[in-house]
């Protein structure tokens, strides 16, 4: 049984992976051509489709959404039941339908015709109603379901999504969409934390530790225990960081001293240690943290020491 099971989970994926390696030969001028339209548009892409095509339509939309191509979903059983009224003049209409024989495929297009807007068709029929009535076709044809029945809508949705995925990475591309452009519409979850979480929103300067150079191994024990960050900033008097002290220097120094009553703060610190400022997105406090082995960073702003961001920080805040 599990033998069988495996082959047809095999199976199903060797046959969308073939239709997907089929789909390179199908992005041509017309495909070019849709991203011309679609970049220099002053309107918004209405996307629509009947069945599982208006499901493969919601996550094109979603995601041309969130790169920067204004985009709504319109369900083509609504479209003929008043939601048309949503397609305005410049906006460009998106069809999804595999065969492009759907009645409330025949409804639409010539209405979207008659409204004069540019219709661009995802379809797998190059001779189906849809793909004769519209001004640019995207072939996206398979030679088999992963359905054992060749029935039920398989390979020809991941053909679909693929087509979609296709469509939104170039239009990021031509828009030179950044990881800041990004994160505009992307404020909530981890996500948000990744792009939009600083340094200074993770900083409670109240609880930043600290010793000077002449402080002694209770007081740095204190300090490094009672603050929780696994350290403590060496300072001076102008409160500017000259050394950081961690659990491992600790250690190491106890281990080789024999009258550890007589450190000083100054005999275990670590000088010229690792800093960022308050600004720094906290994704970027990671990297420099795996670059350079480390658990702290020292948080310091015109000199002035502000506190310690911990790697336990960014794992509680999901950054990581």
């Amino acid at each position: 049984m599990n033998a069988q099971i495996i082959a047809s989970a095999k199976r199903t994926i060797a046959l969308e992976a073939t239709a997907l390696n089929d789909l390179l030969e199908f992005i041509d001028d017309s495909f070019a051509l849709a991203i011309q339209q679609i970049h220099s548009s002053t309107g918004r892409l209405v996307i629509t489709g009947i069945g599982k095509s208006a499901i493969v339509a919601q996550k094109i939309v979603s995601t041309l959404n969130s790169t920067g191509t204004p985009s709504l979903f319109m369900h083509a059983a609504d479209a003929i039941h008043g939601d048309l009224g949503m397609v305005l003049e410049n906006d460009i209409v998106l069809i999804i339908s595999k065969s492009g024989e759907s009645p409330e495929i025949k409804v639409i297009v010539p209405i979207i015709k008659n409204f004069g807007n540019v219709l661009i068709a995802i379809t797998g029929n190059l001779d189906g109603y849809l793909a004769k009535n519209s001004t640019i076709v995207l072939n996206t044809t398979v030679t088999q379901e992963a359905c054992p029945n060749n029935l039920a809508p398989t390979t020809s949705t991941t053909a679909q999504l693929a087509m979609g995925d296709a469509l939104a990475v170039c239009l990021m591309e031509i828009k030179d969409f950044k990881p800041k452009d990004f994160a505009k519409y992307h404020p909530g979850g981890n996500l948000g934390k990744r792009l939009f979480l600083k340094v200074n929103n993770l900083l409670h300067q109240s609880n930043a530790p600290s010793v000077t150079e002449n402080s002694n191994i209770k007081t740095i024990i204190h300090e490094i225990s009672s603050k929780m960050l696994g350290a403590t900033a060496v300072v001076n008097e102008k409160m500017e960081a000259i050394g950081i002290i961690t659990d491992g220097d600790l250690r190491r120094h106890l281990e080789k001293t024999d009258n550890i009553y007589a450190l000083r703060a100054i005999d275990i610190l670590t000088a010229n240690p690792k800093t960022i400022t308050p600004e720094i997105l906290a994704i970027d406090a990671l990297e420099i943290m795996k670059k350079n082995n480390i658990s702290q960073l020292l948080v310091i702003d015109n000199k002035q020491y502000l506190g310690i961001i911990h790697l336990h920080q960014l794992v509680q805040e999901g950054i990581i």
